[in-house]
């Protein structure tokens, strides 16, 4: 060990007259600590609130989407035998989609009506793991009523809060209306037909669950009047996100006819919003550590003027200034170093039990932190990245280190001979 090291590990153990000094520095201590923890939790949460939102956008929609420029496609069964010839495309299914209504007694809202193909649509998206009452199947066979007899009407998957609102359950008739009917001598009349609810799905997003629903293709096409055409195709692909490259290969492939559009362009507001209120927090709360610098840089001040007398013996033996001032960097780092590995210590503890920590709080005080019927959450999410937990813990110690630096500066241009003149 130098002699810088062992004297900045030294002076850490204050004298009994001086007792103020070490407890200036275990606050600092545990301030650093502080600082470390919170960034690695509220990070680690709002890492796993964006990959649990991500996981719910990829339930309902495909990784890519294939549209035709300005029309509907029209050949959708040899666009999908050449869309499944790129590379990393795993599979693909049509849909149609068109915005209508749904009335049932004297209820209606306005919804989003998507024609799918159930076989291939299941290996495309995570819609039938969605499902919590009926089955995707149903679409295709039609639904008969609950009780009794009663006519075989074709089958409409809703989601859990449009059943709500609506007041239905699986089984039940429900009608919709296209806004865009037939001309006739009386004006525009709007085109309805009657479907029977096949099941009801929990996306765990309230914007599909309200605004979402699902009918077969064939229904959709006859319903809609168009024919065996579709609004596009959906991909899956083999790396979620090599999506983007892969719709930009497919729109060099197949040229201007066609538009591709991967997943993260088509949710790019809501996923920006997310990465940017991450860095904002991190930049928040990287204030608690610099607080805590500050406290670093107080103790290393006092420490300065205490040690006076031994700053002046040690340039009288040849001491440098830069061992002197080694002597209290180090001192500092020690200070910080050790905050950082407490807080990475407790930030990781709490970070990986934080589901378990919540239901105890919530088991003791009897209050639910966290509604699912208010945040759609069936557990409290939470993901430690390596690589955020590297960058907090870099980020304070150089904060440290950059708080060692004046003080240990002063102390090291201090005159031996001012220092021992009335000693």
């Amino acid at each position: 060990m130098n002699y810088e090291l062992f004297i900045g590990m030294r002076y850490l153990k204050a004298k009994r007259k001086s007792t103020f000094v070490s407890i200036i520095t275990f606050i600092s201590v545990a301030g650093v600590a502080l600082g470390v923890t919170a960034l690695i939790v509220v990070l680690s949460v709002m890492t796993g609130f964006e990959e649990d939102l991500k996981e719910k956008i990829l339930g309902t929609n495909a990784h890519v989407v294939v549209l035709k420029s300005g029309g509907e496609i029209d050949d959708y069964r040899e666009l999908m035998e050449r869309l499944k010839g790129f590379s990393g495309v795993s599979a693909a299914t049509p849909f149609i989609y068109s915005q209508v209504m749904l009335t049932s007694g004297s209820s209606v809202s306005g919804v989003v009506l998507r024609g799918v193909e159930a076989r291939t649509d299941a290996q495309v998206t995570n819609l039938s793991k969605s499902i919590v009452q009926g089955k995707l199947s149903n679409l295709e066979t039609g639904v008969k009523p609950p009780y009794g007899d009663g006519e075989v009407l074709p089958g409409v998957l809703i989601g859990k809060e449009l059943a709500k609102n609506l007041n239905l359950y699986v089984g039940d008739p429900v009608n919709v209306v296209s806004p865009v009917g037939n001309i006739t001598p009386f004006g525009m009349i709007p085109r309805t037909k009657q479907f029977r609810v096949a099941g009801i799905f929990d996306t765990g997003m309230y914007e599909y669950d309200t605004t979402l629903a699902y009918v077969g293709l064939g229904e959709a096409q006859s319903f809609l009047s168009m024919g065996s055409s579709v609004t596009g195709i959906q991909l899956k692909v083999e790396d979620v996100y090599k999506a983007a490259a892969i719709a930009g290969e497919i729109n060099r492939g197949l040229g201007l006819q066609y538009i591709a559009r991967d997943w993260m362009q088509m949710n790019k507001n809501i996923l920006f919003a997310l990465k940017t209120e991450k860095v904002v927090m991190f930049i928040i709360l990287t204030l608690i550590v610099l607080v805590a610098a500050f406290g670093i840089a107080s103790t290393l001040f006092m420490v300065v003027m205490e040690k006076t007398k031994d700053i002046a013996i040690l340039k009288s033996m040849g001491a440098t200034c830069l061992s002197i001032m080694k002597i209290f960097v180090l001192e500092g780092l020690i200070i910080g170093f050790a905050g950082t590995v407490i807080g990475l210590a407790g930030g990781l503890l709490i970070s990986l039990n934080l589901q378990s920590i919540v239901e105890f709080v919530q088991k003791m005080t009897g209050f639910e932190l966290f509604s699912k019927d208010i945040y759609y959450l069936s557990h409290f999410p939470s993901k430690v990245v390596p690589s955020d937990v590297a960058l907090i813990a870099v980020t304070a110690i150089l904060i440290s280190f950059i708080a060692t630096l004046y003080p240990s500066w002063q102390g090291s241009r201090l005159p031996p001979a001012e220092a021992l003149r009335y000693e």
